[in-house]
Parts: C-alpha cells; sequence; structure tokens
C-alpha cells in the first residue's frame, strides 16, 4: 500500500460500488473473528469493540466515510472562552426506549466516562467539567489549550442519563477489572441500529432504528453478529455462504477466498501498529528478579526477532514491518525513526551475556484472537527467542483470560496493538500507553514504565496549539521510545475484508472498522 503525503488522503475511504438508493428488509450475516467485549463502550479501550458498538451508540461528532469531522448528536460548536467549548445539541433526538435526548445525557455520560474507574478516561484527557446552559446547549471546560478536543469526541458515546440512574449504572463497567453490571449486557443508545438479543461468544443481534435520526444510507434490517474464532470454520462459512461479511479473512486463504465464486475480497494495510510491552517493575509476577529493565536485554530481544521471516512466513507477505510505534499515516511519524533493529542472533546472546541475562526466563502473554495470525506470531517469536538465548515460556488464552493479567501488571512480556483511535495523532499512543500513569495519562501503561522527559514533552505538546510545534514534541518523545525500546514494534498488520455477492456495496477505511450504516445489500 503507498502511502500518501497527508493523513485524510491516506486514509481516504475505498468505497466499492457505494450507492445511496434503499431497498427492501435485508440481513447481513457478519461473521467476525473474535467477540466484542462488552456492550458498555466505557468498559475497555479497545477499538472493534467500540466501532461495533457505534451502531448502537453515537458521539457529539462523527467521521464520516472519508474520516472527516462531521456533526452528529451535536449540531455545531464554538469556543465561548479560554477553555470552554460550547456545543449545540440536534432536538427531536430519542433514545431506542423513546426518550428524549438531551443536555443532561451529555453531562451525565461525559461524568461516566470521565470517572476515575473508567477504562476509557483517557480517551478524553482535557476534560474538566461540563454545564448545562439549556435542555439543548451544554459547556465543556477544559484543563486548558487543547487541540484534540473533536477527535477525542468522536469516541465517546451518549448514554440516557434515566436509563444509567435507573439501572444502577452511572458508574462505569471495567473489563479489564472483571467488573460487570447492567450495561455489560445491555443498552439504550440513539444509533441507527438497536439490540435486539446477545448471547457472548454466540450470537448479538441488531434491528435497524425505525426512529434514528438521521437518513440511512443502509438498506439492511438485521445484523446477525456471530463470532466465528476459528479462522478454518470462519472460511468454510464464507465458502458455504453461512455469512455474507467477515472483516478478518486469513492471510493464509486469501488467495483461495479471491478466487472463490461467489467472494469479493477487499485488502490493505491497517493503522494499528502491533508491539510487544515489558513489565518494568523490580520483580516479574513470580518474584524474580526483572532483566527487562536493563536496555540490553530489550536490545537482545529486539535482535532476537526475524522480522523478515515473520512477514513471509507468519503474515504471508502482507505485513508492514514497523520500526517505530505508529503507521506512517499517523501525525508524528518521521522516516528516520523507521528502521528495524535488525536480526542478529550472535548480538543478541552477546547483550544477554554482558548483562548478565543469559537464559533469562519470562512468561509471553498473548491472546488467540486479539490480532490477526498472534498464535502463530507468539509461538514463532518463543521459537526465536530461545535461540538467541532467552528462556520464555508461552501464556495463551481467549482474550478475556489474559486481558486482566495485561492491566494487572501480571505479563512479563505481552502483545498489543495500537491505531492512534479515535484521535489519528501520535499524541493518543503517547499519552495513553508511553506516559507514566497517573490519572488520565498512561491508563495502558501496564508495564509500570516511567520517563521523566518524554513525560514533558508529551504534556508540553497537549497544550500546543501550533501543529507543526505540537508534531516536533510528539516526534522527540518517539525517539525516545525507540531508543530506550519502551515498546517493541512489530509490523502494521493486514486488513483484509471478504464480502459475498450477497453485498453491494461496503467502505472499508485504514482504521479497519466497519460501519454497516453505510452498507447496502443487494435487492
Amino acid at each position: 500500500m503507498k502511502f500518501r503525503k497527508s493523513i485524510l488522503a491516506g486514509l481516504m475511504a475505498f468505497a466499492l460500488g457505494h450507492t445511496a438508493h434503499i431497498a427492501s428488509a435485508e440481513t447481513l450475516r457478519w461473521g467476525a473473528a473474535h467477540d466484542v467485549y462488552s456492550m458498555d463502550p466505557y468498559s475497555y479501550g479497545d477499538s472493534y469493540t467500540i466501532a461495533f458498538l457505534s451502531h448502537i451508540y453515537e458521539g457529539l461528532v462523527r467521521y464520516n466515510a472519508d474520516l472527516k469531522i462531521e456533526p452528529s448528536l451535536a449540531t455545531s460548536w464554538e469556543v465561548v472562552g479560554e477553555n470552554t467549548w460550547r456545543f449545540n445539541l440536534r432536538k427531536d433526538v430519542k433514545f431506542h426506549d423513546g426518550a428524549d435526548f438531551t443536555a443532561k445525557d451529555v453531562l451525565a455520560s461525559l461524568t461516566r466516562v470521565s470517572h476515575p474507574t473508567s477504562p476509557l478516561r483517557g480517551n478524553l484527557p482535557a476534560y474538566k467539567s461540563a454545564k448545562i446552559v439549556d435542555d439543548y446547549t451544554i459547556d465543556i471546560e477544559l484543563t486548558g489549550p487543547y487541540p484534540l478536543l473533536l477527535n477525542d469526541l468522536t469516541n465517546i458515546h451518549m448514554f440516557d442519563e434515566d436509563w444509567l440512574v435507573k439501572n444502577d449504572s452511572l458508574l462505569p463497567t471495567d473489563v479489564g477489572g472483571q467488573k460487570e453490571g447492567y450495561a455489560t449486557y445491555n443498552t439504550n443508545g440513539t444509533g441507527p441500529f438497536k439490540l435486539e438479543s446477545r448471547v457472548p461468544d454466540s450470537k448479538t443481534i441488531l434491528l435497524k432504528n425505525e426512529g434514528w435520526w438521521d437518513k440511512p444510507q443502509h438498506n439492511i434490517d438485521k445484523i446477525e453478529f456471530t463470532p466465528i474464532t476459528s479462522a478454518a470454520t470462519r472460511v468454510a462459512a464464507l465458502l458455504g455462504g453461512d455469512v455474507d461479511f467477515s472483516e478478518s479473512a486469513p492471510t493464509q486463504d486469501l488467495a483461495r477466498l479471491a478466487s472463490a465464486p461467489g467472494l469479493r475480497l477487499l485488502e490493505r494495510t491497517d493503522l494499528r501498529t502491533v508491539f510487544v510491552g515489558f513489565q518494568r517493575r523490580e520483580k516479574l509476577h513470580n518474584g524474580d528478579e526483572n532483566q527487562f529493565n536493563k536496555l540490553g536485554v530489550r536490545q537482545a530481544f529486539a535482535h532476537a526477532l526475524d522480522m523478515d521471516l515473520i512477514k513471509k512466513r507468519i503474515m504471508r507477505d502482507k505485513s508492514r514491518n514497523a520500526g517505530t510505534i505508529i503507521a506512517p499515516e499517523i501525525p508524528g511519524y518521521v522516516p528516520e525513526l523507521d528502521t528495524l533493529y535488525g536480526y542478529d542472533v550472535d548480538k543478541a546472546k552477546s547483550l544477554l551475556k554482558e548483562n548478565g541475562a543469559e537464559g533469562f526466563p519470562f512468561t509471553l502473554v498473548c491472546t488467540y484472537e486479539n490480532y490477526l495470525n498472534e498464535e502463530e506470531l507468539c509461538n514463532g517469536m518463543v521459537s526465536m527467542l530461545t535461540r538467541a538465548g532467552f528462556k520464555p515460556s508461552l501464556d495463551i488464552g481467549p482474550t478475556a483470560v489474559q486481558a486482566p493479567k495485561r492491566t494487572a501488571g501480571q505479563a512479563d512480556a505481552y502483545i498489543l496493538g495500537w491505531a492512534n483511535e479515535p484521535m489519528l495523532d501520535s499524541y493518543s499512543i503517547l499519552m495513553q500507553v508511553i506516559q507514566t500513569k497517573s490519572g488520565v495519562a498512561g491508563v495502558f501503561n501496564w508495564g509500570g514504565w516511567s520517563y521523566p522527559e518524554l513525560d514533558k514533552l508529551v504534556t508540553t505538546a497537549s497544550t500546543e496549539m501550533d501543529r507543526e510545534k505540537r508534531l516536533a514534541l510528539q516526534t522527540r518523545a518517539l525517539e525516545i521510545v525507540k531508543k530506550e525500546i519502551i515498546q517493541l514494534p512489530l509490523h502494521q498488520q493486514p486488513i483484509a475484508w471478504v464480502l459475498t455477492d450477497k453485498v453491494e456495496s461496503v467502505v472499508q477505511q485504514a482504521d479497519n472498522k466497519p460501519r454497516h450504516w453505510l452498507t447496502v445489500l443487494k435487492k
């Protein structure tokens, strides 16, 4: 995939014959690679789950088919004070239970998502407070000058305050902390589809919201969302006509799917960079000395991985090797940082010996289904690391089991992917993953590292309104990430969607988020 200079050009939607005509009732059978974590959009900072829930819930603003910000539940906005934004809300919007959408719902939602126990509080880092002006006007006060508020708000979905109160759900749930509530399994949004039923890990059914405030561009009456974690089973379902759409075609089966009658393949490279995170506390989870605190050991880890072989054998030449933790389309990227550490087993062994870490035992925590070919990737990494003189053990399981280990700091090393959504800016990963864990910062800093110089750069960038100056600060922070190997980037994974000929048009963007309110099925 050749990337363009402009982020918007690089993220242009690929629309397959997209048309606006609306037909009779239709069902879209969606065969997914894994289930969503929860029906509560504030419960976990997982872009896949949030993307799915965007069919049910909506924010004040949204990205359109070209990834440009446009009005949604807010019709307009303006800056009315040094740190205050005023939002004028859309009138005559109804929640799925028939309740009116007003400013009190916005206040309750912002209070909920910014609560200290909210896993999504890092998605709204500059939020200070909100004040109702009238039923359809609300002021949002920020902690200071902040250039990315609208980007942030695309991912902050609006709840009905009365529904939250009635169902004891004013506080957010937390997938990583294994805290559930009514909103974990039930919904009440304003979006184009509403929840009919859900059986976790089996099937979730959405129905068209006949009372949606917007003009539908889709003709879907029902979405049947079925997680099919086995790649072979998912391919068989596509070939057998049992599903109409999948956003995760296995790389090893792409040629077969592309040549199958009645199927179409859409491919491109994802914004998401997949990387390795390291435990950086004094001791590992089992109480042993943590050798990952030595830069030389992290360098040995990097030199032990043959990224060209991983690309060829595991990712079937569909991934893009990464030398930095953000994709080229993300502001803050510079090609000078996008260089690989280089595969060198002898150098890795030498570094381990120099650092007194020969035979260093640790556990690599992975999931079966979070990232493309993750099981193969982790098994391959274990083999390479073993040859280089490490003594890794693989702990692999379903995300529901592995996520609490990572968030609780119980993983010695782990796999994480980050697409910088919804900001589409490097400030996202720097603030949420790389900064020292404090308040809204470092929510995904699962290893407990701290680099004061980097923190200062990111904090300064957060209030810098001059875009070029801000990005220069963020690039300097990314230089520290690379030099210190705070995270070890692996690759940007490929996007491969498969459609049956029942699907007339679908919009595919580099953020890899299906938006089925823009999908049209054949009559």
